[in-house]
C-alpha cells in the first residue's frame, strides 16, 4: 500500500485537536514513515505578503501577497511548504508527488509567486504532519483516518471549511452519519 498522493481525512474523535476536522495530502509515505500536509487549516492572521515582507522579498503583484497560509501541520511550524500543481517546477527543486501535484519548500517559489511566475494553483503551509514508521498505519487501523484519492479540485478550489465534508463525500461518506466513537468488529 502506497499513500503517496492520498487524502487523510481525520474521522472525528480522533482525540488529537490539531488535526480535528483535518485534510492531510500525503507528500511522501514509505516504510520510514509519512510526511503531510494540512490543506484546510489557515493559520490564524497570517498571509503571504507577512512572510514576503519577513524574507525581504519585493512583490511586483501585490495582489499575490493576500495569499492566506495555512498551518501545514504540528512539525517544524516556521519551515515552509508550497503544495502546487504540476505545471510549475521550482528552478531548485519540486518534489514530484503524483501527476496533478508537486510540492515545493525552497525560497524561490515565494519569490515567482511574488511575481506572478508561480504556480496556477497553490496552497502555502507552515509546518507538516509527520509519522514515524508504523504510526500511521496503527492511526488508520485504531479508525483514527480515512484515505481518499487527492482531487486537484478539492484541495485547492473548495473553501478551506468545507474541504472535511467534500472529502468525505468523495467517499460516499455523509459526515452526519460519522460517530466520535469508533469499535471494532
Amino acid at each position: 500500500m502506497d499513500l503517496t498522493g492520498k487524502l487523510l481525512i481525520a474521522m472525528p474523535g480522533m482525540g488529537d485537536p490539531r488535526f480535528d476536522h483535518s485534510v492531510v495530502f500525503l507528500c511522501s509515505y514509505g516504510a520510514e514513515g509519512a510526511m503531510g500536509l494540512i490543506v484546510n487549516k489557515p493559520a490564524s492572521d497570517v498571509r503571504l505578503s507577512d512572510l514576503l515582507e519577513q524574507l525581504k522579498i519585493k512583490a511586483d503583484r501585490p495582489e499575490r501577497g493576500e495569499m492566506q497560509v495555512h498551518f501545514g501541520g504540528p512539525v517544524e511550524t516556521a519551515r515552509g511548504f508550497v503544495l502546487h500543481s504540476a505545471e510549475y517546477e521550482a528552478n531548485l527543486h519540486s518534489m514530484r508527488v503524483s501527476d496533478g501535484f508537486r510540492m515545493t519548500a525552497t525560497l524561490d517559489i515565494l519569490e515567482d509567486i511574488a511575481c506572478g511566475r508561480g504556480p496556477e494553483r497553490a496552497l502555502l503551509m507552515l509546518g507538516y504532519a509527520g509519522w514515524g514508521p508504523g504510526q500511521l498505519e496503527s492511526e488508520i487501523a485504531m479508525n483514527g483516518w480515512l484515505t481518499a484519492e487527492a482531487e486537484t479540485d478539492l484541495v485547492f478550489g473548495a473553501r478551506d471549511g468545507a474541504k472535511w465534508e467534500a472529502a468525505l463525500r468523495t467517499l460516499g461518506v455523509d459526515p452526519l452519519t460519522l460517530s466520535a466513537s469508533a469499535g471494532r468488529a
